[in-house]
């Protein structure tokens, strides 16, 4: 198996890992149950989205796909976005 994404939260890997599944590709979260120790293990790098070997080139697509989109929703807003809240 082959790490395709790395998560920042277990809530990311599984957005990721039913994305993958709905596209006909297995995927299997690694460390989700890992963040419940965080005291003890480091406080990064713990959950990773994996595929088998002969899936890695199918699952690529969509993991960009899903991870451009985390990225783009945790974007700043821009000042003049009207969705944007209020400035005090």
């Amino acid at each position: 198996m082959q790490i395709v994404y790395r998560a920042a939260n277990i809530i990311d890997a599984n957005l990721v890992k039913a994305a993958l599944d709905q596209a006909g590709v297995p995927a299997f979260v690694a460390g989700e149950y890992l963040v419940g120790g965080m005291g003890q293990l480091p406080m990064s790098d713990l959950v990773h989205v994996m595929v088998a070997d002969v899936d890695v080139e199918r699952a690529r697509p969509v993991v960009d796909a899903i991870d451009s989109a985390l990225r783009e929703e945790s974007a700043p807003l821009a000042v003049d976005d009207p969705f944007a809240p209020p400035l005090a």
